[in-house]
């Protein structure tokens, strides 16, 4: 049978015609059980901690990425928040270039909300926050608002039904890469970062 006989009688079926429109999408409509700061704030940490990764809630950004990168060598995204919060001035964190970030030990990015139920930080990539300084380093740092610790991805894609306006792409990360082999040993930093840190200011 030919592709258009097919969908001949699909449309026969719906009861349209080649030159009927589809009909738009029903409107989504979800419910959000609202969720104490508290109560996100513990399970994020929770799921964080079960991939390996760590979850620093300090009010001062700046010297709690100077303890992580403990003399270790940065690309910093150039968002305007991490200026703002002078992380792009920390000794031994240098502008992000693909070069640049090829070599260095840690790369720092902002993350625009961190997902509590799964542990996962929502990256809106961009030319000031390439993909890259969360990818090619190994040692991720990324700092996020603490107001912008969401339930889950309902929540996100409910603030944002159309997540690629203004981004590149979206990118959920979820803990410290980690692969396994046929034997299911596993391993870390393969793919990415073997090392996450979240800072939420």
């Amino acid at each position: 049978m030919s592709r258009d006989h097919i969908l001949h009688r699909i449309r026969t079926a719906l009861g349209r015609t080649s030159t009927s429109a589809a009909a738009p999408p029903p409107a989504a409509h979800l419910e959000l059980r609202p969720v104490p700061f508290e109560q996100r704030l513990e399970q994020f940490r929770s799921a964080v901690q079960a991939l390996a990764g760590y979850v620093h809630s300090k009010s001062d950004a700046r010297s709690t990425v100077e303890q992580i990168l403990d003399g270790r060598s940065a690309v910093c995204a150039d968002a305007p928040l991490l200026r703002e919060w002078n992380i792009d001035t920390i000794a031994g964190v240098i502008p992000f270039t693909r070069e640049n970030a090829a070599t260095a030990d840690v790369g720092i990015t902002l993350a625009e909300y961190a997902l509590a139920d799964t542990g996962s930080l929502a990256v809106f990539a961009s030319a000031a926050q390439p993909r890259l300084a969360s990818l090619l380093p190994p040692c991720h740092v990324a700092l996020v608002r603490r107001e912008n610790l969401l339930t889950g991805l309902d929540e996100l894609l409910g603030l944002h039904p159309q997540p690629l306006d203004g981004a590149s792409s979206l990118v959920l990360i979820t803990g410290p890469s980690r692969t396994a082999d046929i034997e299911m040993i596993l391993v870390r930093g393969v793919h990415g970062p073997g090392e996450l840190h979240v800072i939420l200011v």
